[in-house]
């Protein structure tokens, strides 16, 4: 409207400089293209605003990034955690303990603190959509108008657009230029054949303006941006908070149950201690300690061994069997236990009669009671005395 028709204009003017009233159409048209760039230079630029919201807009991208990447650590420091204090009760490893105490005191702090800044950020959030647009239009009373942030926010029938009459003189003044270029080439080109050309252009021009308007009014319209405005509280209000509620119950859970381990870790530290001192205390020689029995049955006396080789070794039949002398000792339940494992047989029976022990045995197998009742008559004929 400034340079490419004026222009054609003051080519137009020369050309019908004999013609007063084509003269006075020019004139009329220039004065409805300055009303064109009044209206449009009324429009308003919001440049800084604009550059504050891309900006707001890449800060919250670089936070929200930080922020995932932190709780996604936070989540699997618990798992290694709870992972590594499993293992640490199973092998009833001190040290593993002693490693998960000290992780689950730091993840306890980070916890808790997880929790204070999600629950500040839903307190923030839910104060802001208490009332939205009040907060929005005392953010932008210095930058937009009132009335053109209302508009956006609430785009409501009752509320007519604030460039609504801007848009119309520029609608009725690119008609009016339209139809007085049409008369000037139906009437002035036949007496100005050279006039055409700079009419074609201002045809063209104003063609191509009506066309920047209606994209403009489409664009000054409130209806997309209430839509992308509407979705947006939508996500922090809504989504947002629900989210942060989440990662409050998590951080809550993880510090609550971080804390009992804490409370419990001392208490499974202090059983241990109490098992190793019980353990410490057993004999290696005592008959009941399951480890001093599989030692012994791993490992038996030769010499026993050798008897016992010698003795199965002339058994013909039951009338022939005649065992070695056995000497009545206060021998120890160790020595006795290694002798019936030596004698394997049927394990209904007891193998090696309780010879000294002051008491009956159970059960003999009839090979053996013959042996004890033969190892008792000569320890009757030891003791007898003369008469």
């Amino acid at each position: 409207m400034k340079m490419d028709l004026e222009q054609h204009l003051a080519r137009l003017s020369e050309i019908f400089a004999a013609r007063g009233d084509y003269i006075q159409t020019l004139k009329f048209m220039q004065q409805m293209a300055g009303n064109i760039i009044v209206q449009l230079s009324r429009l308003p630029v919001w440049r800084e605003v604009t550059t504050q919201l891309t900006e707001m807009s890449n800060q919250t991208a670089f936070v929200e990034h930080y922020r995932w990447l932190s709780y996604l650590l936070l989540f699997i420091l618990d798992l290694v955690t709870c992972l590594f204090t499993c293992l640490g009760l199973a092998k009833r490893s001190k040290c593993l303990l002693a490693s998960v105490l000290c992780c689950g005191v730091l993840t306890l702090l980070l916890s808790w603190a997880s929790l204070a800044a999600d629950s500040a950020a839903a307190v923030g959030t839910s104060d802001f959509c208490t009332a939205p647009d009040t907060y929005i239009l005392n953010s932008t009373q210095n930058r937009i108008s009132t009335e053109v942030a209302r508009y956006y926010l609430h785009c409501s029938q009752s509320i007519s657009s604030p460039f609504q009459q801007s848009l119309t003189v520029f609608q009725r003044s690119l008609t009016t230029m339209q139809i007085q270029v049409t008369g000037l080439l139906q009437f002035a080109v036949p007496l100005f054949p050279t006039s055409e050309k700079d009419l074609l252009g201002i045809q063209l021009l104003l063609n191509s303006s009506e066309t920047s308007l209606h994209q403009l009014t489409a664009m000054l319209d409130c209806r997309g941006l209430h839509k992308d405005y509407l979705d947006a509280l939508t996500g922090i209000c809504y989504d947002g908070i629900e989210g942060l509620l989440f990662l409050g119950l998590f951080s809550l859970l993880a510090a609550l149950a971080f804390s009992t381990l804490i409370c419990a870790g001392p208490r499974a530290w202090k059983h241990f201690t109490t098992r190793d001192r019980d353990y410490d205390d057993i004999d290696d020689n005592d008959p009941f300690n399951p480890q001093a029995r599989r030692i012994a049955a791993h490992n038996p006396p030769r010499g026993q061994l050798h008897s016992f080789c010698s003795y199965s070794s002339g058994l013909g039949s039951q009338s022939s069997l005649q065992p070695p002398t056995q000497t009545i000792s206060n021998a120890p339940v160790s020595e006795y236990m290694n002798q019936a494992m030596l004698f394997g047989g049927n394990p209904r029976y007891e193998n090696v009669p309780l010879i000294g022990r002051g008491s009956p045995p159970p059960t003999y197998s009839p090979s053996m009671r013959a042996t004890y009742m033969s190892v008792a008559d000569e320890h009757l004929r030891h003791y007898e005395f003369p008469s």
